[in-house]
């Protein structure tokens, strides 16, 4: 039986492998399928593309925006996007910068309390991609001001913490807008992290298409949950292990593995989208 893990991350936005790497590590973990869905940015599909080819591994290209909702932050995936439209391409340097000026912003703050760090060395971290937060949190463990990334977040860079800073972002009617102009497939990634399931039935309404029900930490019972909602609502189905290859406590990657027939019915709508008759 084949598998697939939806939910990748490379070094062009805060996951730690090249996109050869990740291509390494899927053939490694048994996967079939994959996709890259780097935050606001789409640099690492073509390396990753050719790599794939070379291992036999199938690559769907995709993509991480990032949303808000009343102060709540939302994740929409988009699957089997149009990745080199031009004026996708600019739309995502615009939300980089936004990114670089939001990073610049928190450094600044953590100075004022003592926690000094080299503003090149965290561009550094960050490398070609899209600059956030989980960059500063390396570079605060690595200088020893913090004894790991989860405390970083927790006592000074996650949301409500002294130096947490907020960023323009998205409305989700506006990150399905962009990924229906992609041709692609626009899901609800990680819906636990909402906090509040009646807003899924408000995001199909703008045009979600799917809802990533397996993810780390859905349990069993959450994984259930989530995929009783697909039926009730008729979503598309996915998942991932949302790898940030040494990012994260471990190298998440096929943790979080899904049935290839899964991928089989996303390429389907898909296919309808792209003729237009969805």
């Amino acid at each position: 039986m084949k598998y697939a893990d939806l939910h990748i991350h490379t070094n062009f936005s805060d996951g730690t492998f090249s996109p050869q790497r990740v291509i390494e590590q899927a053939r490694g973990a048994g996967l079939a399928c994959i996709a890259i869905t780097d935050h606001d940015t789409v640099y690492a599909i073509e390396p990753a593309m050719q790599e794939a080819e070379k291992l036999g591994i199938e690559l769907i290209p995709g993509v991480e925006l990032t949303a808000e909702l009343d102060d709540c932050e939302v994740h929409i995936l988009g699957y089997f996007i149009d990745w080199q439209a031009e004026w996708f391409r600019k739309k995502l340097e615009q939300i980089c910068d936004v990114r670089k000026k939001r990073a610049l912003s928190i450094i600044e703050k953590l100075g004022a309390l003592g926690i000094k760090l080299d503003v090149d060395e965290v561009m550094r971290e960050a490398g070609f991609g899209s600059v956030g937060r989980l960059h500063i949190a390396r570079i605060m463990q690595k200088e020893g001001f913090v004894g790991s990334i989860q405390e970083a977040f927790r006592k000074y860079i996650g949301r409500g913490c002294p130096c947490y800073v907020k960023r323009f972002r998205l409305t989700p009617g506006e990150a399905i807008d962009m990924i229906h102009r992609l041709k692609g497939l626009a899901v609800l990634a990680h819906p636990y992290t909402l906090g509040n399931d009646e807003l899924i039935a408000d995001f199909i309404q703008l045009g979600l298409r799917g809802i990533e029900a397996y993810y780390p930490e859905h349990n069993k019972a959450k994984t259930e949950h989530y995929l009783r909602l697909a039926e009730k609502y008729g979503l598309l189905v996915t998942g991932g292990s949302d790898c940030h290859g040494l990012g994260k406590d471990r190298i998440l990657m096929g943790e979080v593995k899904i049935p290839y027939n899964l991928v089989e019915l996303l390429k389907k709508e898909a296919e309808l989208l792209k003729s237009g008759q969805k």
